[in-house]
């Protein structure tokens, strides 16, 4: 009885469990199977629901009402969010259309979108507006692409249909290089927010959108989470097209592909996926699509945040998708069958399916010559047991394995801990988490002064407290060591990974010994191998084990990497031919055409 409540408790704080009934709130009028019982007054009424004579006008924003979810959603029936103006069309009177806007965009209260009324020469002078915003589309480019022509050169020698004009203009009179056609607000409201111009005409039931972007962005700069010696220097910036266009540059391949979609119902932010279509997995192509589609929420305004949403694990601390700022590794990853996911705003690309050991891997690891690449690999790895395992080594050994070192340092240690008022797990835990309090300071402190802080911290905080008595001098050492070996593995989210296991580590080891340290790695191995990224298992190539290339953990000669991994299942296995140095075959064939006329 009583084991079965303490695992309910346990269940219950350290799970995580949705709640079963949540109150909502709905548009009035909107609950299915309801109806508004309020009585309005004829005025009010006759206001609220004034439609234009062919009924599409737009109704007034209704209340909001508290609500119960209903019987639908307790089912488990998904909502989808639709917008507010999903089935308002474009009105051939011009006053319907400006009214529309008003409301839309709460004018004349907001002072960013602007309106230009202005005429135009058709069969007979007609009038129009134009509506874009200021500070995202270019002023420029609406005054010589939109406005100039249309106002000076759109005469007309024959009349034309009222629903042919806005494709009469688009083709022969706006000189934009991106113009389409809509007759739904719920395509051109998302337009005009990103930028585009949307022209507006009496008498016809279409709008003309205009691309005419032109907000401020930040020049192509150097990658700063993952920067190299030897390799190229470029790094993505927060604008979306820059970035399709840093990989168009380093991929001049006709089947590379771009597809764009939209996340976020009240904030649409713009997700492009690219790939090489005649390489990928279209399986592969097709998850990506489907989880992508599938996200239904306010806002994404991060890559991370829409990692989150796409991840296949996410309470394990492992991290299942790829995050780079470098276009040179995000184009050998497409090369070698690989989906990559940009969203607008964000320099940060997301690279999927993920593996254990492409997180590990460096892209200067290529670039330098194969000894050089191993040398720094082999340093990497070791990098990742010292900060996963040495402080719980250190605990390990001070507190049950005196006899696994030799004596003259367990007197050292002994000598260093006698002043020293704390237990070692006392010690371990305020050493580790004062570093982690300097890393962190060090990051959210402005410019230079965060660097400093952080050596200066380190050494004053350290020095203080050996001499203080409170932590012993080896101490130091095995968290200054743990804290350097961090720093050593490439990937951010992997590095926080490792940090945070590292603690748990530690107290099994002050609790078991080492048996504590070898069941902590069983159960880390055990989750690892169990967790996949879009369907193919973090440990690939490894667990299970698949046909592989000289890639792993060290890495061969680049003339050697002759197919792509097999867990991807490309639609072409082959990089290179097996002789991929041509000059070898040449001089080999010049020795042997030397031996025969010996």
């Amino acid at each position: 009885m009583i084991l079965d409540k303490l695992k309910k408790n346990i269940i219950r704080y350290f799970t995580f469990h949705e709640k079963l009934k949540v109150e909502g709130f709905v548009l009035s009028g909107a609950v299915p199977g309801k109806k508004d019982t309020k009585k309005q007054s004829p005025k009010k009424e006759e206001s609220k629901n004034k439609e234009t004579k062919d009924g599409r006008r737009m109704k007034k924003k209704p209340q909001r009402v508290k609500r119960e979810k209903t019987q639908q959603e307790e089912n488990g029936a998904e909502t989808k969010i639709s917008s507010p103006f999903e089935n308002l069309l474009v009105d051939p009177e011009l006053k319907v259309n400006k009214e529309y806007i008003n409301e839309i965009y709460f004018l004349p209260k907001n002072k960013d979108v602007i309106i230009r009324d202005f005429i135009i020469q058709l069969d007979g002078p007609k009038r129009a507006f134009a509506v874009f915003v200021e500070g995202i589309s270019d002023r420029n480019t609406v005054n010589e692409n939109v406005l100039k022509p249309l106002m000076l050169h759109s005469g007309l020698q024959e009349k034309i249909n009222a629903i042919d004009v806005a494709e009469y203009l688009k083709t022969q009179i706006v000189y934009g290089n991106q113009t389409d056609v809509h007759d739904k607000y719920q395509d051109i409201i998302p337009q005009i927010n990103y930028g585009s111009t949307a022209v507006f005409i009496e008498g016809v039931p279409r709008c003309l959108i205009v691309e005419t972007k032109g907000w401020d962005r930040r020049s192509i700069g150097k990658s700063e989470t993952e920067q190299v010696i030897r390799g190229p220097h470029e790094a993505f910036n927060e604008t979306l097209r820059s970035n399709t266009g840093l990989l168009r540059k380093a991929i001049r391949n006709h089947n590379l592909i771009t597809e764009f979609s939209k996340i976020g119902a009240r904030n649409e932010t713009d997700v492009a996926i690219m790939y090489l279509i005649d390489l990928a997995n279209p399986n592969l192509v097709e998850e990506v699509k489907r989880r992508l589609k599938s996200i239904s929420t306010d806002y994404v305004g991060e890559s991370g945040i829409l990692e989150q949403f796409i991840e296949d694990h996410p309470f394990m601390p492992i991290p299942q998708v790829l995050v780079t700022e470098r276009p040179d590794r995000t184009t050998s990853f497409i090369m070698d069958g690989k989906v990559a996911v940009l969203l607008d705003g964000n320099p940060n690309v997301l690279i999927v399916p993920a593996d254990l050991f492409s997180l590990l891997h460096s892209p200067e690891d290529y670039y330098l010559r194969m000894p050089y690449g191993n040398m720094v690999r082999l340093l990497r790895v070791i990098a990742v047991f010292i900060a996963l395992i040495t402080p719980a080594l250190y605990v390990g050994v001070t507190i049950f394995h005196q006899e696994m070192i030799p004596t003259d340092l367990i007197l050292a240690i002994a000598a260093g801990r006698e002043t020293v008022p704390f237990p070692t797990i006392v010690e371990v835990f305020f050493m580790e988490f004062a570093f982690e309090m300097i890393r962190e300071a060090g990051v959210r402190v402005p410019g230079v002064i965060g660097n400093t802080l952080g050596i200066v911290g380190a050494l004053i905080l350290g020095q203080a407290a050996v001499q203080a008595g409170i932590v012993s001098p080896i101490l130091i050492i095995v968290v200054a060591l743990t804290g350097l070996a961090s720093f050593a593995i490439p990937n951010y989210s992997m590095s926080f990974a490792f940090r945070g296991i590292r603690f748990i580590f530690t107290g099994l080891a002050a609790i078991f010994g080492f048996f504590g340290i070898t069941a902590g790695l069983f159960i880390l191995l055990n989750g690892i191998t169990s967790m996949k990224s879009f369907g193919v298992p973090l440990l690939a190539p490894i667990g299970p084990r698949t046909k592989s290339g000289p890639d792993i953990v060290m890495r061969g000669p680049v003339w050697s990497m002759e197919e792509r991994p097999d867990f991807l299942d490309t639609q072409d296995r082959r990089r290179q031919p097996n002789v991929s140095r041509g000059w070898i075959k040449e001089e080999s064939s010049n020795k042997s055409g030397g031996d025969d006329n010996n």
